[in-house]
């Protein structure tokens, strides 16, 4: 376990929330901020809301509306805001930039607009000499907040800086790898909800547990020809936040990127199916983005652009699989 640290966790949804109660628990001091300023204020008054299932906040999360005051605690942060949300955030940190500031970033997904993957956002704002980090892989928030096993990878071009986080995060409980490998990690935990959504509509179409399997692994398929394509290592995929996210995200109805493709298999529009799950869906996003990448690139990904046509142009569901199954035969 490393010394009591002072972090800022930015982004107090489901994930940053589970995040700061794991750090809170290893002893370490976390100032909490959101740019909702009313959750604030009324996490500050309750010490729990609907992203904690239930848990109260100890002691040492100490929630705030006002982002330079959680800056000016400590120059240790972890971004966990939305995809969408990401650059603004980072544009906001560097306007009351600590001295020697280290980011950690555990938001999944692409920028909208640009395709790049979020740590090169971060090193563009906040500078190539900025220690860097990603945090992702199999994780649901509600099960780090029950104190469930959990395995998580930590990617950074700086060894010291990710061994340093993993010593934060570690406890009997939960247990971070660490990689160099930044790319592979971004794109694996961020088109794995692509996948999600795609497993999602078709177990809600009732096409059963052999068209799931399917779909994992020839999404993991699709993964991995996009993530080598950008530079990615290949035995990143086969690891926690390839596989191991995708398996998660794509079989258990924790995973609201699943329930939403759940339930426009089942007849939903986009909206609709929204609105039943009142949280943010990162693969509708994301999707748009990947398939922007996919024809930059070149890169062969059929699943992610049938989900893409279901999606936005309006598709058939059972038209989407149809088409699918009747591509030109090819080896594996």
């Amino acid at each position: 376990m490393s010394t009591r640290q002072t972090i800022a966790v930015l982004g107090a949804g489901a994930w940053g929330s589970a995040l700061a109660v794991l750090l809170a628990r290893n002893g370490h001091t976390v100032w909490l901020w959101d740019q909702d300023a009313h959750r604030m204020v009324a996490l500050s008054k309750n010490r729990t809301d609907r992203y904690l299932s239930g848990t109260l906040l100890p002691d040492t999360i100490l929630p705030t509306e006002h982002l330079e005051v959680a800056l000016a605690a400590t120059s240790e942060v972890l971004v966990v805001v939305p995809s969408h949300g990401f650059r603004a955030t980072l544009e906001a940190c560097a306007a009351y930039r600590p001295a020697n500031v280290r980011l950690a970033l555990a938001t999944k997904g692409l920028e909208p607009g640009t395709e790049r993957p979020l740590h090169q956002v971060a090193e563009e704002i906040m500078g190539m000499e900025t220690p860097l980090a990603v945090l992702s892989g199999p994780t649901f928030a509600a099960e780090v907040l029950a104190g469930l096993p959990t395995a998580i990878t930590i990617a950074s071009r700086f060894p010291a800086y990710a061994q340093w986080l993993a010593d934060c995060m570690r406890s009997a409980h939960f247990r971070p790898y660490t990689s160099d490998d930044l790319v592979g990690v971004e794109i694996g935990g961020a088109v794995k909800n692509v996948m999600a959504i795609a497993a999602g509509i078709s177990d809600g179409l009732g096409f059963g547990a052999n068209a799931r399997a399917a779909l994992i692994t020839r999404g993991l398929a699709e993964i991995m020809r996009l993530g080598e394509a950008m530079g990615g290592r290949r035995e990143t995929f086969m690891g926690l936040t390839g596989v191991g996210d995708l398996v998660l995200t794509c079989t258990d109805d924790l995973s609201r990127n699943r329930r939403f493709g759940l339930s426009i298999g089942r007849g939903k529009t986009v909206d609709e199916a929204l609105a039943a799950i009142d949280q943010v869906v990162e693969g509708l996003s994301t999707v748009r983005e990947v398939v922007t990448l996919a024809r930059r690139l070149g890169v062969d990904m059929p699943i992610t652009h049938q989900v893409y046509a279901i999606l936005y142009e309006g598709h058939n569901p059972r038209s989407a699989v149809h088409a699918l199954l009747m591509r030109a035969l090819r080896s594996e």
